[in-house]
């Protein structure tokens, strides 16, 4: 099955490190982070899922849950769940799926065989409230993720979905954004960017970010 943005996200039911999830209960009105792991008891899924567990709060000023993946089954999950609480400082705050029948990995597309015939590769996806997948991106097993970036770019949808702008490259919450080219009546504009903006070109229009109190998340 091959997924792609838009598309409504699959729900499932599987064992996890905190007992049988039906995902779309589990999710509920949330936004929800779907990531998988090559495999229990490795390097890097380790740091990868410390770092998780410490943004925990970071998730929750979002209204974001997160849900790691791996093929390895629960009692192996308990079992690696206590090296990376010692090794990584942190309490894991969050399930891991047990997939041991590869039914979530299939779902998600999670198993490139070229890469790896058996485990699967390190994909992440964004789902909201709607269920439906709005980011996905997947990383070879040599390179950790970037969790800064999966928060920005959560910020960029939730701050898109509610006011008519795009964010530009490299934007972080604060930053100037894009008007969307489709809206083009003034006085709608005046009322949504009473700060104004600035017409850099004809379809690129800079306004101040709209949202201006992010810090009380």
């Amino acid at each position: 099955m091959t997924l792609r943005l838009g598309d409504t996200a699959p729900d499932f039911e599987q064992d996890s490190s905190e007992g049988k999830i039906s995902f779309y209960d589990w999710l509920g009105n949330s936004w929800g982070v779907l990531f998988s792991h090559p495999a229990d008891f490795t390097p890097v899924c380790t740091t990868e899922l410390g770092l998780t567990a410490k943004l925990k709060d970071e998730f929750a000023k979002r209204g974001v849950k997160a849900i790691a993946l791996s093929v390895d089954p629960v009692d192996s999950h308990h079992e690696w769940i206590k090296d990376i609480n010692e090794t990584q400082g942190c309490a894991v705050n969050f399930p891991i799926i047990a997939d041991h029948d590869r039914k979530v990995s299939q779902l998600y597309d999670m198993i490139h065989p070229n890469a790896d015939s058996s485990l699967t590769v390190r994909s992440l996806f964004v789902i909201d409230p709607n269920k439906k997948v709005r980011l996905m991106i997947t990383y070879p097993a040599s390179t950790g993720r970037n969790f800064n970036e999966v928060l920005r770019v959560i910020d960029s949808l939730q701050l898109t979905d509610e006011h008519k702008v795009a964010t530009p490259g490299n934007w972080e919450r604060g930053g100037d954004v894009v008007i969307v080219p489709s809206l083009q009546d003034e006085e709608e504009i005046k009322q949504r960017f009473p700060q104004g903006y600035k017409a850099v070109k004809s379809y690129l229009r800079m306004t101040p970010d709209p949202k201006a109190n992010w810090s009380g998340d």
